[in-house]
């Protein structure tokens, strides 16, 4: 296996030198440190277990038939008030 020789600033230099242990090269840490570091962060995303995905569904589906009974009666309420607005005020009024 080749080496590769990389340039960084002194201040990472320090940095990097802080956290790496007496037993370890640069390289060991390099590897140690990416190998913390989730590289993709979307490769757990969206991944719930069964459980919690029901959970999360039925609270969805709760939100929506909640905004959909609100939407319903504010619907309703227009829709009277349009009527009442649209009424004569005498009933032997002819339009």
């Amino acid at each position: 296996m080749g080496t590769k020789t990389i340039g960084v600033k002194d201040d990472t230099y320090e940095r990097l030198k802080g956290r790496k242990r007496d037993d370890e090269s640069f390289t060991d840490l390099v590897e140690r440190l990416l190998e913390e570091t989730t590289a993709d962060w979307r490769a757990g995303f969206g991944t719930l277990d069964e459980d919690a995905a029901d959970a999360l569904e039925e609270t969805v589906q709760e939100s929506r038939d909640r905004t959909s009974a609100g939407l319903a009666a504010r619907q309703r309420t227009a829709i009277e008030e349009l009527a009442d607005a649209s009424e004569p005020e005498d009933p032997d009024e002819t339009a």
